[in-house]
């Protein structure tokens, strides 16, 4: 009797993993450089713009640009405010993911782990969640950066054609997507294992062939129904590429 409440179970395992990873993540500077940023670029970008032009001829007239744009409206193709704005930060996803997980491999520290007890399944869990955990975390910083640069670029905060809860949806549905280049990029750090060069290549080239599906289902006026979808492709393409990268590290050397 006394074995099995000793044993752990798959909460118990997670728990303990999940509060190693989040101190890994959050006791390196590497993260708050990466918060940094992101969010001084916001800043830089709507600042610089505004100085080196005409005044009313700024690339920049709202300050709602940079986190999106409305269906078939001015920004939404492939002018500066499309291309340099908040969508962008699933490539800087690649990194962070590409640099923890890498880290694991050359250190020896996810050998150790599985040597001893830990299962390939609880790792990939924790390691989704608290990239997924830091991923919102460089995205919130860039809309605030985005703020204070409106602010300081003296733009328009007018909502036109979208409300405070359309924007508020839009961020969250890009928040919720998350998880699926999150578990992606896990995948290819998996692959890629010490190799930090070939993990961060492997991911940018696999956001590139997915990058577009961000503006178009977290436009601007995003409701209720985007949110969901965006929850419910999270949560499926992340269980099933988590279960990829189980594979992987089941089929593969540690070293």
């Amino acid at each position: 009797m006394e074995a099995m409440l000793e044993k752990n179970n798959f909460g118990k395992r997670i728990r303990s993993m999940l509060v190693v990873d989040f101190r890994r993540m959050f006791t390196t500077s590497f993260i708050y450089i990466m918060l940094g940023i992101c969010m001084v670029i916001p800043v830089l970008i709507l600042v610089m713009t505004d100085m080196n032009s005409g005044e009313g001829t700024g690339a920049f007239y709202s300050a709602w640009q940079l986190i999106g744009a409305l269906p078939g409206a001015a920004g939404g193709g492939m002018d500066m405010s499309a291309m340099m704005n908040i969508n962008m930060l699933y490539f800087a996803i690649a990194i962070v993911v590409s640099v923890f997980v890498s880290a694991d491999f050359r250190s020896g520290y996810a050998k150790n782990l599985f040597t001893v007890r830990a299962k390939k399944s609880d790792y990939v869990v924790s390691k989704i969640l608290v990239c997924f955990v830091a991923s919102a975390l460089v995205l919130i910083a860039y809309f605030v950066g985005n703020i204070l640069g409106s602010a300081i670029a003296g733009l328009s905060f007018e909502m036109t054609g979208f409300t405070f809860i359309n924007l508020a949806c839009c961020m969250l549905s890009k928040i919720l997507m998350l998880p699926i280049f999150v578990a992606l990029y896990l995948c290819m750090s998996v692959i890629g294992k010490q190799k930090t060069w070939l993990s961060m290549i492997c991911s940018f080239v696999v956001c590139m062939f997915l990058f577009m599906m961000v503006p178009m289902i977290s436009p601007l006026n995003s409701t209720f129904i985007n949110v969901i979808m965006c929850l419910a492709g999270g949560l499926i393409f992340s269980i099933a590429l988590g279960a990829a990268s189980n594979i992987i590290l089941k089929k593969t050397s540690l070293a």
